[in-house]
């Protein structure tokens, strides 16, 4: 399956029915009066959040969802048959933009989470609803108000505890790959990643979800490589986990690269928590490993992980600094849940 995380949407609500003209007519009935119904009421457009869905895959072949109108009115009093819904299921972590792409509508991050985004038409009142006094036999009804047409960007950002940031080839996908069941594509050229990836890791018996994106490159927020296009999926997480190839020479400069790429794309992702890990030590000898260690921290100025996702060396202790990280934050949702209701 193809990942999509960016669709643009045309929806309409149906229109309503225009009400009825309908006068009584029956033998031995001399003044029947008004019998006219109403029109029936046009459909809505919904969009839900709905488990088993991780891409927008499905909108790149059907942009269009126009909902029913509702059925004119009719005689003896019958109210025309109102226009079904339609529903755009969508996945978990999915946001819904104005026709500017940056104005947000709603941001569903919630399973059965829905919400109304074109309203049906009313439907006309038919001439029954006209009858009065002064004002027998009405001939005029109402006609049914029109639907709701509106252009709609859906973009999605995936739902993980954890994200992985750095620069191409730093080992992110291996990484993924040795931690849990994901199989991400890996080579040995830059950019292997071209789409995000998930898998669920598990350590001391907690599980989390760990989310990979393609690498970053220097200019990445104006556009440079893949850009900052997928940065928004780890917008969500707790917590980063900023890997760095150790067989670089240039270890701090690359820290420093991915950690400049964050601030333009986003204030918010720096001041997440991180954790930094040098990768790739089984390549190194343990003089030229102490030495870019103490480089990365003395740029950095917090404690740097070792570790190889290959040999999986040092990778529980990486596990558990990400859930330190991510516990916290369970527990807060954890008490939100638990906290009851008032008015």
């Amino acid at each position: 399956m193809k990942f999509l995380d960016l669709a643009k949407v045309y929806i309409r609500s149906g229109g309503g029915g225009a009400g009825c003209v309908s006068f009584r007519r029956e033998k031995f009935i001399e003044y029947g009066g008004p019998d006219g119904g109403d029109g029936g009421r046009g459909g809505d457009v919904w969009a839900e959040a709905v488990e088993g869905l991780n891409t927008l895959i499905d909108f790149r072949y059907q942009q269009h969802f126009f909902a029913k109108s509702g059925q004119h009115g009719m005689g003896s009093q019958m109210t025309g048959k109102s226009g079904d819904d339609i529903v755009l299921r969508v996945p978990v972590g999915t946001e819904i933009l104005e026709e500017d792409e940056e104005t947000v509508i709603a941001d569903l991050t919630e399973v059965g989470q829905r919400v109304l985004l074109a309203k049906g038409g009313n439907g006309g009142w038919g001439n029954l609803h006209f009858k009065s006094s002064t004002n027998r036999a009405p001939r005029n009804a109402n006609p049914g108000q029109e639907g709701v047409e509106r252009t709609i960007y859906l973009r999605l950002k995936l739902i993980a505890d954890a994200g992985l940031v750095g620069l191409p080839n730093a080992g992110k996908s291996t990484f993924l790959a040795a931690v849990s069941n994901a199989r991400p594509k890996i080579a040995d050229y830059p950019f292997t990643t071209l789409h995000p990836n998930l898998g669920v890791v598990g350590i001391d018996g907690r599980e989390f979800v760990v989310a990979d994106i393609p690498g970053l490159i220097e200019g990445a927020s104006e556009g440079r490589g893949i850009g900052d296009r997928f940065l928004g999926h780890v917008e969500r997480c707790s917590v980063l986990l900023h890997l760095v190839d150790g067989t670089s020479e240039t270890v701090a400069e690359d820290a420093r690269t991915v950690l400049t790429e964050l601030q333009a794309y986003s204030p918010v992702l720096m001041e997440k928590p991180r954790v930094t890990a040098l990768n790739k030590i089984d390549a190194l000898d343990p003089e030229t490993l102490e030495e870019r260690r103490g480089e990365l921290e003395a740029e950095l100025g917090q404690p740097v992980y070792l570790m190889s996702g290959v040999a999986q060396q040092g990778v529980p202790e990486v596990l558990r600094a990400l859930w330190a990280e991510i516990a916290p934050t369970r527990q807060i949702v954890k008490e939100e849940s638990d906290t009851p209701w008032q008015p």
